[in-house]
């Protein structure tokens, strides 16, 4: 190790080097790709800062004058670049190092003219050093070392394309190391890909151990109590720095304001705030002015606090390894740390299974109580070094007034009530395991009328507020609320009547200069006509009746009662059928005849269908003429159509044969009858197929079942 490093590193009180920071800076690795795998809060900044020494400075002790960067540290966020900056920025301070960073969020044009007057090594995020090399304010020609930083949160963040471009722009002959938490397949891959014979180091099982400093704890909370047990935890624990995980900047947005109201000194950090914002908030955190940061899980990557001794996951993260970055915020650099995750009922399943998945075991139990922490509290106070102190000659004097004045009864009350005015108030927590009780009936109403409605942009979502707001009301007093095209209603509890008109005045008022006015009776509006001004109206009258379709299949036995008064008018009705008299040609055979039979004799007032063929019915209960159906002969199962011929054959030798085959008893249909013409499979338009027809038979064949 270089003389100027060790004494940095000296100065900076460290004593021993952790594990990661002895493997990187093995002898036998000086120059060497790797690929570095450790446990997030293990050293790594220091590790490579100390690896790449040998590279970088070669059998000197300081740099030379600044040019062209020697080395690039590439990290995933602005925060974390920075740090790393910071960090390097000691650690090399006695070589006579330069460095200079260029992270989004921060002004180009300084970055530009930090470049130009040289650096030793630079610190970038992923885009805007594409931004640089692209511009060419950047010359990468003489890099000899390239670091690539939570290089798996790069990937995640869809920087890939941004690396590949960076490390093709680098020279060939450089020294590349990528260290990350988990070495998942598309780390792997890129290590392949751009690095040259990189020796893998891991630490203590970094991909799947849990850190030992960590404790995790998995807190049942029921639905509606998850803001309120992360109040609880944080006044039970009462770090001196804590963060709370959000999985979206909406949730840190509310989280933010709902602590800032209950007195905590909280700060956001998301990735809408600008780069100023987000220093002022991490050195508000570093200096003690907040206690308490809500943050997104990009937004917190990276960031190293003093005294972080709680993470608080509001919301479940997305995966696992997700969790293990998250965590690691804490219990770094030997010091303990709590892992907090508040689970509702429906995420507990998902919570076994990140923790499952992580390799982590935490304990299952209900989040503190508000005698919990009032119990810790008075733990707290009675443990205080304030008891201990010797009294001051400038305390002296006030303290026997105090005594003189006071008894001490009621110095031990006023000191309390001191002590407790400085904390947030710890909330009352319901069973986990507990139903929700059934919302009460919402009781006898009066109906007020607001002018403005869907030509105003009128909605419930904010009538709602409004008018709590203004008359001094809760939600739970206001039932139906109905938007109309100029003006809106709503419904409003009885007993709540007479505070809301007193709280909004004699002018009736509200805001925007809404005017609300008491209604005698229920409105007559309908519901919604539709959601867009001036949109087709709401349907009146009563809503049609949904009618049961046609019923398929053969008809009920209660209708076949009917048939004897149905089936004569409907024979009546039916259309005479069109003539199948076949045509007849000059060279053509004569065709056969067939017997007529006679008609069915029927006795007077007897139906038709008694003795005749049987009616057919079809899959939607209508009833057809069965004597349209094919003539059954033999089996059921088997049977032949009529074989008139239909239509003119197609040519001579055809009639022919099928006159010589007819002569010698062939037939080549199965079943058919001797001396029957084959035919083709399909006659001419309109008529009858000449083979045997496809599917099964409409009616039911005589003397068997179908």
């Amino acid at each position: 190790m270089k003389t100027a490093l060790a004494d940095a590193i000296a100065a900076r009180g460290y004593t021993t080097l952790t594990p990661v920071q002895e493997a990187v800076t093995n002898p036998d690795l000086t120059g060497v790709d790797m690929l570095v795998s450790a446990q997030t809060g293990s050293g790594k900044t220091l590790g490579f800062g100390l690896a790449i020494a040998p590279t970088l400075l070669g059998d000197d002790e300081k740099f030379d004058g600044a040019g062209a960067p020697l080395a690039l540290v590439i990290a995933p966020t602005r925060e974390l670049a920075l740090q790393v900056k910071r960090e390097l920025t000691w650690l090399y301070a006695g070589a006579s190092a330069v460095l200079a960073s260029c992270v989004g969020g921060m002004d180009m044009r300084d970055e530009r003219r930090a470049l130009a007057r040289g650096a030793h090594i630079v610190v970038a995020t992923p885009g805007r050093l594409r931004d640089h090399i692209m511009r060419g304010s950047i010359n990468l020609s003489a890099l000899r070392a390239v670091i690539l930083d939570e290089a798996d949160e790069m990937l995640d963040l869809g920087f890939r394309e941004d690396l590949e471009f960076i490390l093709g722009e680098a020279p060939d002959d450089r020294q590349t190391l990528l260290f990350s938490a988990t070495v998942p397949a598309a780390i792997a891959k890129l290590a392949q890909g751009y690095q040259k014979d990189a020796v893998r180091v891991s630490t203590a099982n970094a991909e799947a151990g849990q850190h030992a400093d960590i404790e995790y704890r998995a807190m049942n909370v029921s639905p509606r109590d998850g803001e309120n047990a992360i109040i609880n935890v944080l006044r039970y624990y009462e770090s001196p720095n804590a963060i709370v995980f959000c999985n979206t900047r909406a949730m840190v947005a509310r989280l933010t304001t709902r602590l800032s109201n209950r007195g905590f000194a909280v700060v956001a950090l998301s990735g809408e705030l600008t780069q100023s914002e987000r220093t002022h908030a991490l050195q508000a955190m570093r200096d003690g002015r907040a206690r308490v940061c809500v943050a997104t899980d990009v937004a917190a990557r990276g960031i190293d606090l003093p005294n972080l001794d709680l993470v608080v996951h509001a919301e479940l993260p997305g995966s696992h390894e997700t969790l293990l970055h998250r965590s690691g915020r804490t219990g770094r650099a030997g010091r303990k740390g709590v892992s907090v995750l508040i689970v509702p009922p429906v995420a507990r399943k998902k919570a076994e299974r990140i923790l499952n998945w992580a390799k982590l075991r935490a304990e299952w139990g209900p989040a503190p109580s508000a005698d919990e922490v009032s119990a810790k509290d008075e733990e707290r106070m009675m443990n205080d070094e304030a008891w201990s102190e010797a009294i001051t000659e400038s305390e002296a004097p006030a303290i026997a007034k105090l005594i003189e004045r006071f008894t001490p009864e009621q110095i031990a009350a006023a000191y309390l009530r001191q002590y407790h005015s400085r904390h947030s108030a710890p909330e009352d927590l319901g069973d986990p395991g507990e139903k929700p009780a059934p919302r009460a009936a919402f009781g006898p109403s009066v109906w007020f009328s607001v002018s403005g409605g869907r030509d105003k942009g009128a909605e419930p979502r904010r009538l709602l507020p409004m008018l709590c707001k203004a008359g001094g009301i809760t939600r739970d007093d206001i039932g139906a609320i109905r938007i109309g095209d100029k003006e809106s209603y709503v419904e409003l509890r009885k007993p709540a009547a007479a505070g809301f008109k007193a709280s909004i005045g004699e002018n009736m008022r509200v805001e925007d200069g809404a005017t609300v006015t008491e209604l005698s009776q229920p409105p007559a509006i309908a519901q919604r006509a539709d959601s867009k001004p001036g949109g087709r109206p709401a349907p009146s009258g009563p809503k049609p009746e949904w009618k049961k379709p046609a019923r398929k299949g053969p008809p009920p036995a209660s209708q076949l009662d009917d048939l004897p008064a149905i089936l004569p008018q409907r024979e009546q009705a039916k259309p005479a059928p069109k003539s199948t008299a076949p045509v007849q040609y000059d060279d053509a055979p004569a065709p056969r005849t067939k017997k007529p039979k006679s008609a069915p004799t029927t006795a007077p007032g007897k139906p038709r269908f008694a003795k005749g063929p049987k009616p057919d019915f079809t899959r939607d209960g209508a009833v057809t003429d069965a004597a349209a159906k094919p003539k059954f002969k033999g089996k059921p199962g088997s049977y032949t159509k009529d074989t008139t011929p239909v239509g003119k054959p197609s040519s001579k030798k055809n009639r022919a044969r099928a006159a010589a085959k007819a002569g010698e008893g062939y037939s080549s249909k199965p079943g058919g009858a001797a001396g029957k013409p084959a035919g083709k499979p399909y006659a001419k338009p309109g008529g009858k197929p000449a083979g045997k027809p496809f599917g099964k038979p409409r009616g039911a064949p005589k003397g068997g079942k179908s």
